[in-house]
């Protein structure tokens, strides 16, 4: 069993964390170093280490998180001036935890490309 990331402590409340939703199936909380004036990480409550991992995952799985990260987005009331999506894979990716998550940023205008 690979060890227990950040992640799973927190969604364990071993770490404190600012919540902004939790279910079932993820847990959603503001990045503690924030890039844009909202800047929350959905995770979801089912393990994969990457983006890569969802090939085999079980689509059902797949699709609550997704329709979970654009609930979140919605409570956070970004639907109107927009937001983004992101999500990071592996070295040159700039994943920091070995445990997919999403960010959700906005309240401002966002540039483009990114880094």
């Amino acid at each position: 069993m690979p060890e227990r990331t950040i992640f799973e402590k927190i969604i364990d409340k071993e770490i404190p964390s600012e919540a902004v939703f939790e279910d079932d199936s993820v847990y959603a909380f503001r990045d503690i170093n924030p890039q844009a004036p909202v800047h929350v990480l959905v995770v979801p409550k089912t393990r994969f280490t990457g983006f890569a991992d969802l090939k085999s995952a079980d689509a059902q799985v797949i699709g609550t998180f997704m329709q979970r990260v654009a609930r979140v987005a919605e409570q956070l009331g970004l639907e109107k001036e927009g937001y983004r999506i992101v999500f990071n894979h592996g070295r040159h990716g700039q994943q920091s935890v070995d445990y997919i998550h999403a960010h959700i940023l906005g309240g401002r205008q966002l540039g483009w490309p990114p880094g």
